[in-house]
């Protein structure tokens, strides 16, 4: 499923278009509406599956309904080497949704979502105060502009799946 070698192809976008918009939708129900066999669905989900591009069918959560309305942006500066022990002690933040290592001023990237602007507070000092961080700089979230996504991305290269597309005829 690499950009240069096993393409995504107009059936697997409208396969995880579909999936996106209805999560429950069954495999028989899915073959059905995309007018392929529901052995091809299958098969198609299964190598979309191991291949790591649908990585799971859980539900999405909004944070703020949930009771958790403030969400900010934490980049930390970390001492040299130190990823590894800083991986570790971010997994013990419950607050902390996701982290990325990065290039540039920063060295982690974070997200992380708290109930209360006191919460967050408490949270930025407990980082701040881990031995691995050297500096932190956080931007708290005002509103959400573009949702996560990525649909639009996969679809930027495929075009509609046509009727005469091979893997609809079996």
């Amino acid at each position: 499923m690499e950009r240069n070698g096993n393409r995504l192809d107009a059936l697997d976008v409208e396969l995880i278009t579909r999936l996106r918009d209805e999560p429950r939708i069954g495999v028989l129900e899915l073959s059905r509406r995309v007018g392929v066999a529901r052995a091809t669905v299958q098969a198609r989900l299964r190598r979309l599956e191991d291949a790591g591009v649908v990585t799971g069918y859980g539900p999405d959560i909004g944070l703020g309904a949930a009771g958790y309305p403030v969400q900010a942006f934490v980049t930390l500066e970390i001492a040299q080497g130190a990823l590894s022990q800083l991986t570790k002690e971010l997994e013990e933040f419950p607050e902390v949704l996701e982290a990325w290592a990065t290039t540039g001023v920063g060295d982690v990237l974070c997200r992380v979502a708290a109930a209360s602007h006191e919460e967050l507070q408490a949270l930025l000092i407990a980082l701040h105060h881990s031995s691995t961080v050297a500096r932190s700089v956080s931007v708290v979230v005002l509103s959400e502009v573009v949702p996560f996504r990525t649909l639009p991305l996969l679809a930027k290269s495929v075009g509609p799946p046509g009727r005469d597309d091979p893997a609809r005829r079996g």
